[in-house]
C-alpha cells in the first residue's frame, strides 16, 4: 500500500513536470537535455520530465519607460529628456538564444541611444520637429535589437526639461513675436482703412451732393448722440462764389 502511494505520489510529480498550458499570447522556448529543439504553444504543452526544459516568453508589446536622461544639445543646451519605447518579441528562439535578459538589453540600448540622438541635435529641433527624431530613435533601436528577435513598434520622446533661464529667454521671444504679430496686423488695419477713406473721398470729390448728402448723416448722428451743440452743415453752392474769388486773388 505504501509502495502504491509512493508511486503514485511519484506519478504525480511527473506529470505537474510534463503538463503546462500556455496562453495565446505566451510561447514555450523548449530544450532537450541543453539542447534548442523549437517553439511549442500555445494551449497543451506536453514535455519530456527531467529531460527537457522550457521558458515561457511573452509574444505582447511591452511598454518601457526610459529613465530620465541628462543631454547636452549640439548647441551646448542642457536638457533633461525621457522617452517611451513599444517593443514586442517577434522570434521567441532568438530572445532567448542571443541574449541573456532581452528586456534589460532592449532597455540599456534604449538609453544610450536617446542620449546619442538628443545629443546631435540642436535644441530647435528637439522641440518642433520631434516625430522626426523619434522616428530616428525607432529606426535606430530596432536595428540594434533585430538579431535578438525583437521588433521595436514606436518610440515616443514624452517630455524635455529645460533650465529655468532657457524657459525665460524662449517666453520672452514668444512675447515678442506675438507683439510684432499685433503691430503688423494693427498697420494693415491702419493701411486698409486709409485705402478705403481714399476711395471714399475721391467718389465724393465727382458729386457736389454727395458730399451734402455725407453732412447730412453727420447731423443725424450728432443729434442721436444728445449733445448741447449742432452744427448745421452749409451747402457747397452758398460758399463756391467766395473759393472763386479767393482763388482769383
Amino acid at each position: 500500500m505504501f509502495a502504491l502511494i509512493v508511486v503514485g505520489f511519484i506519478v504525480l510529480i511527473l506529470l505537474a513536470n510534463a503538463i503546462n498550458i500556455l496562453q495565446e499570447y505566451q510561447r514555450a522556448v523548449v530544450f532537450r537535455l541543453g539542447r534548442y529543439v523549437g517553439i511549442r504553444g500555445p494551449g497543451f504543452v506536453l514535455i519530456i520530465p527531467f529531460i527537457e526544459k522550457i521558458i515561457r516568453v511573452g509574444l505582447r508589446v511591452v511598454t518601457y519607460d526610459v529613465p530620465t536622461q541628462d543631454v547636452i544639445t549640439r548647441d551646448n543646451v542642457s536638457v533633461e529628456v525621457n522617452a517611451v519605447v513599444y517593443f514586442r518579441v517577434m522570434e521567441p528562439g532568438k530572445a532567448i538564444i542571443e541574449v541573456e535578459d532581452f528586456l534589460f538589453a532592449t532597455s540599456q540600448i534604449a538609453q544610450t541611444t536617446l542620449r546619442s540622438v538628443v545629443g546631435s541635435a540642436e535644441l530647435d529641433e528637439l522641440l518642433s520637429e520631434r516625430e522626426k527624431l523619434n522616428k530616428q530613435l525607432a529606426d535606430i533601436i530596432d536595428k540594434e535589437t533585430d538579431p535578438w528577435g525583437i521588433k521595436v513598434t514606436t518610440v515616443e520622446i514624452k517630455h524635455v526639461g529645460l533650465p529655468t533661464d532657457m524657459q525665460r529667454a524662449m517666453a520672452k521671444q514668444a512675447e515678442a513675436e506675438r507683439t510684432r504679430r499685433a503691430k503688423v496686423i494693427h498697420a494693415t488695419g491702419e493701411h486698409q482703412a486709409a485705402e478705403k477713406l481714399l476711395a471714399a473721398a475721391k467718389v465724393m470729390e465727382q458729386s457736389d451732393i454727395t458730399l451734402q448728402l455725407r453732412y447730412l448723416q453727420t447731423l443725424s448722428e450728432i443729434a442721436a448722440e444728445q449733445n448741447s451743440t449742432i452744427l448745421f452743415p452749409i451747402p457747397i453752392d452758398l460758399i463756391k462764389p467766395f473759393m472763386k474769388f479767393f482763388k482769383e486773388k
